[in-house]
C-alpha cells in the first residue's frame, strides 16, 4: 500500500506518524524540505526519516493521497494531485468545514474522494517536529472508501472510525470552529470567552450553525450552543484556536470553511447569519 501525504504540518506531520507507526512508508510532500519527522504523541515518541518530496515533478502516483493542507490552498494541491493521483487512487481530505467533496470534486472524481472529520490537538513547533496534546480521532462516512481508509491505521493514540451519518459529525465540529472566530477576531486566547457578552455572541454564531446544518441534514442537539459554550470556558484560558493561531504568524486563516460556509448556505436555504457573514468579512479584511 502506498501512500502520501500532502502537507505534513502539525496534522498532516502526525496522521503521517501514525501511519509510519502502522506499518506503512508515506511520501510526505512539503512545501520545506525537512530530514526527519519527530511526532511526540501522549504515549510515545515517533521518530523517522520518510521520504520527503518538495516539488511535484519529484512525486508519483500511489493508492491513497492524504490531504492535510489548508482549505484556501486547493490550487496549490491540485499541483501534487496531478502527480499522485493515478486511475485508482483514492484521495482523503483531511480538512476543517463541510466541503470537502466539493473542494476537489473538480481534480478527483467524486466516488474516490474520502472526507474526514480531524479531531487531533496538535503543535507544528519546527518542520517534520509535531507534539500531539491529547488522543486524537478522526472520522469517515460508512461505505468500502471509508472502511479502507480506517484500515490504514492501527494506532493506539489516533482512533479512526466510520460513521453513517458523517454530516452530523461534521456540522458539529463546524460548530466549534465557527465559535473560534471570537477569539480570532479579538486576537485573545479562549479565556476572552469568560466574558458574558463574548459568551452570548459565541453562542449566538453557534446557533447560526445549527439552523443551516440543520437545513442542510446534520442532526444537531438544540442544546448545541451552550455545549460549545460550556466547552470553551473549561479548556485553559491560554488556549489558543487555529484560527488565532494563524493569525498571530501572519499566515492567511480559513475563515470561508469556518463562518463564510455558514452564510453562504444560509442564503442557499433562506436563514439569516448576519453574525457569521460578518465574522467572514472582518477575518477576510484582516487576511
Amino acid at each position: 500500500m502506498t501512500v502520501a501525504v500532502v502537507g505534513p504540518g502539525a496534522i498532516g506531520g502526525t496522521v503521517a506518524a501514525h501511519l509510519i507507526q502502522s506499518g506503512l512508508d508515506p511520501v510526505l510532500c512539503a512545501r520545506t524540505p525537512f530530514d526527519r519527522l519527530v511526532v511526540h504523541t501522549p504515549a510515545v515518541r515517533i521518530e523517522a526519516t520518510p521520504r520527503v518530496v518538495w516539488d511535484p515533478s519529484q512525486a508519483d502516483p500511489v493508492d491513497w493521497v492524504l490531504i492535510a493542507t489548508k482549505t484556501y490552498d486547493v490550487a496549490a494541491t491540485a499541483l501534487w494531485l496531478d502527480r499522485l493521483v493515478g486511475p485508482a487512487t483514492r484521495v482523503a481530505v483531511l480538512q476543517n468545514g463541510v466541503e470537502h467533496v466539493t473542494r476537489f470534486a473538480p481534480h478527483v472524481p467524486a466516488d474516490r474522494i474520502v472526507p474526514v472529520v480531524v479531531e487531533i490537538p496538535a503543535e507544528r513547533s519546527a518542520p517534520g517536529v509535531v507534539v500531539q496534546r491529547r488522543d486524537g480521532w478522526m472520522k469517515v462516512p460508512t461505505g468500502a472508501n471509508g472502511a479502507a481508509f480506517a484500515a490504514l491505521f492501527d494506532s493506539p493514540d489516533l482512533i479512526v472510525s466510520t460513521e453513517v451519518d458523517w454530516t452530523s459529525v461534521a456540522w458539529a465540529k463546524l460548530a466549534v470552529n465557527c465559535a473560534g472566530a471570537v477569539s480570532g477576531l479579538t486576537g485573545r486566547s479562549a479565556g476572552v470567552v469568560s466574558r458574558p457578552d463574548i459568551a452570548e455572541l459565541m453562542r449566538d454564531l453557534v446557533a447560526e450553525c445549527l439552523a443551516v446544518g440543520t437545513a442542510e441534514g446534520a442532526v444537531l442537539s438544540a442544546d448545541l450552543p451552550d455545549r460549545v459554550v460550556a466547552q470553551t470556558q473549561a479548556s485553559p484560558p491560554d488556549s489558543v484556536n487555529s484560527l488565532l493561531a494563524d493569525r498571530r504568524a501572519g499566515r492567511p486563516t480559513e475563515w470561508d470553511a469556518r463562518n463564510g460556509v455558514i452564510a453562504r448556505l444560509g442564503r442557499k436555504h433562506g436563514i439569516p447569519t448576519p453574525l457569521n457573514a460578518m465574522a467572514a468579512t472582518l477575518l477576510a479584511a484582516l487576511d
